[in-house]
């Protein structure tokens, strides 16, 4: 009996310990917080703004794991490897969640997290750089590019032939569909196969299942509106848009009669360029600075003589522009475009509507003292015209002679007319007054 009773409370202090470990488990499993971030749409300056915002959300909120849903068919490298260098930076644990697409940037981008896992069907790959024209880059972006796939690669252990191939046709990986001439791009099945992925979730749940953190506090990151105007506005498409209509609406503005919807849309436009780039982190204030001292030394071009103070407000707006951007190319072509599309915008302006700048109006005298406009430079003396005198000088061929009882100042139509002899007005063009002599 007595045994019997011993065995029971040991099997009864055996399973009271097991279920105060399951509970301190979940009760430790329940307080653990995890920060979800979606990365989606086009990969741009902005988004790298607001994924280090979040991630450094995360780390004052000190939660224990980040995961990174990733949806993107790429975007700008240099983003992506701003998005990069935040992750690698992180101390807290991040996995990347390919729910559907993670193509390009968004690969690279996948590569760089802790632990990769794919929704079923879900893809990455395909990241060959290619610049703003829809070209393939140089050799040495090319060179810079195929280095960051292979270190991604290889911080994590993963086999940096995939990642190569992913850009480099010239990788044969035909077993994958990558033989030379084509990029791989693996699926969740094949990206497991290859320990490009830890594993495959069906849904953010099963995700956290397998991360052993399926009672954490879900924090999910929420994207401002001025985040979301600022990626969009800084989106490598909508930026020539923005200059483009910027330069249109201020030359429309030079040549219409006061302010109006032209010139407010231009201003506009370069305002929201600037916000923009300002929000996403790309500009300080000292490229608005820059842009406002170059429209006062433009202004300021009209009223001094001279052209030195027109050429250093040109290069001051030039220069905030590009000292905004951040990129060289994209810039470049942007400003190509905007400059395009204002000469073109002056060509019809001036050739078919017949307009003139307003501006010039009142800086330059337009009147003109002709004869249509009732206009003469002397008193006309059309009266004087086959009246009959006399010469009071030898007229060689000009002199003076007597006409109506008036001393007049006459020429002859070339020939030599002797003093006294009497002369006739044959014609009168404005003050010369032409005379024949009378046989």
């Amino acid at each position: 009996m007595k045994m019997r009773f011993f065995q029971l409370m040991i099997a009864f202090a055996f399973i009271l310990s097991l279920l105060t470990g399951f509970s301190q488990e979940l009760r430790a499993d329940s307080h653990q917080k995890v920060y979800v971030i979606p990365l989606e749409e086009t990969v741009e300056k902005g988004l790298a703004q607001y994924i280090k915002r979040t991630i450094s959300e995360a780390n004052a909120q000190e939660v224990d794991h980040i995961i990174l849903e990733i949806n993107t068919l790429g975007g700008a490298v240099d983003g992506a490897m701003e998005i990069a260098d935040t992750l690698r930076s992180s101390e807290i644990p991040i996995t990347a969640y390919i729910n559907r697409r993670a193509i390009s940037a968004g690969a690279y981008i996948a590569l760089n997290a802790d632990k990769i896992y794919m929704a079923p069907g879900s893809q990455m790959g395909s990241a060959a750089i290619i610049t703003g024209d829809g070209n393939a880059a140089d050799d040495k972006a090319q060179s810079l590019w195929l280095s960051e796939l292979k270190e991604a690669a290889e911080r994590n252990g993963r086999d940096p032939k995939y990642a190569l191939a992913m850009a480099d046709k010239e990788v044969d990986i035909p077993e994958y569909g990558a033989g030379k001439g084509d990029l791989l791009t693996l699926e969740s099945k094949s990206a497991l196969e290859v320990g490009y992925s830890e594993g495959t979730a069906k849904d953010r749940q099963d995700l956290l299942n397998q991360l052993n953190l399926s009672n954490a506090e879900i924090i999910k990151a929420k994207e401002s509106f001025a985040e979301k105007v600022a990626r969009f506005i800084t989106h490598p498409v909508v930026v020539p848009i923005l200059l483009s209509i910027g330069s249109l609406g201020l030359v429309v503005e030079l040549y219409s009669p006061g302010f109006g919807l032209a010139g407010f849309a231009g201003l506009t436009s370069l305002f929201l360029f600037f916000y923009g780039h300002l929000v996403a982190g790309l500009a300080g204030m000292e490229s608005v600075i820059l842009f406002l001292l170059g429209i006062i030394f433009l202004i300021a071009e009209l009223f001094v003589p001279g052209a030195i103070l027109g050429v250093l407000g040109i290069g001051s707006i030039i220069a905030s522009l590009y000292i905004a951007s951040g990129n060289v190319v994209n810039m470049t072509i942007s400003l190509g475009i905007a400059l395009a599309v204002s000469i073109t915008a002056s060509i019809l302006l001036v050739k078919v509507f017949g307009k003139r700048m307003n501006l010039f109006k009142k800086l330059i005298l337009r009147d003109s003292t002709n004869t249509e406009s009732g206009y003469v430079s002397n008193k006309s003396r059309t009266d004087l015209l086959g009246l009959e005198g006399v010469a009071m000088t030898t007229l060689r061929p000009s002199g003076t002679a007597v006409i109506a009882e008036e001393r007049i100042d006459v020429v002859t139509e070339g020939s030599y007319i002797a003093k006294g002899q009497r002369v006739k007005v044959v014609k009168v063009e404005g003050a010369r007054i032409v005379v024949r002599e009378l046989n």
